[in-house]
């Protein structure tokens, strides 16, 4: 049973694409209320997140661990962790890398929760994610989240969630 549950695993993930309230004393700003950082260089993080290049994946995560600050550091490479649990490997070692990178982007999140950007990550994840992962939770609340946060965003990550809307089956954004 555990053999066919890995190998459904592997399966399903060779197609995917990609908590309680906090005291606000130590927390950023909202996303939109501050702009992206300079030292990430989203368009290619977000063209590794679309890909199937396990090459892409691991230059983006090279990158991540030299360059991103803390919390921003673990929300993408969490999310681009579990990105590479979908690309190729043995169940196992799968496996583990997804749950590594669920870690690290709830932790971000639940650091830093009015972050629209973090939560779009999620939302990524999730809608790509195979089901027997069980990681569906937050779909419809981060949907609703990065809609109404939408035009507040910086023009470059309002492009990228625009990009996405086009094939999302959740994310249902009103772009003009």
């Amino acid at each position: 049973m555990k053999y066919f549950i890995l190998n459904t695993f592997i399966i399903l993930m060779a197609g995917s694409v990609m908590g309680s309230p906090r005291s606000t004393a130590n927390r950023q700003p909202p996303t939109a209320n501050r702009q992206l950082k300079a030292d990430l260089n989203r368009t290619a993080y977000y063209k590794a997140m679309e890909s199937q290049s396990k090459t892409l994946v691991d230059a983006q995560l090279t990158a991540l661990n030299a360059t991103a600050p803390a919390n921003e550091k673990n929300a993408f490479l969490g999310a681009m962790t579990m990105r590479r649990a979908g690309i190729g490997g043995n169940p196992a070692s799968k496996l583990k890398l997804f749950k590594q990178g669920h870690a690290m982007l709830e932790e971000a999140i639940k650091q830093d929760p009015d972050n629209a950007e973090y939560r779009f990550l999620r939302l990524i994840i999730q809608e790509n994610a195979p089901g027997i992962l069980g990681y569906k939770d937050d779909e419809e609340k981060d949907s609703a989240f990065i809609r109404k946060s939408y035009k507040s965003l910086p023009e470059e990550l309002q492009k990228t969630i625009a990009d996405y809307n086009k094939k999302s089956k959740v994310l249902k954004l009103q772009v003009s």
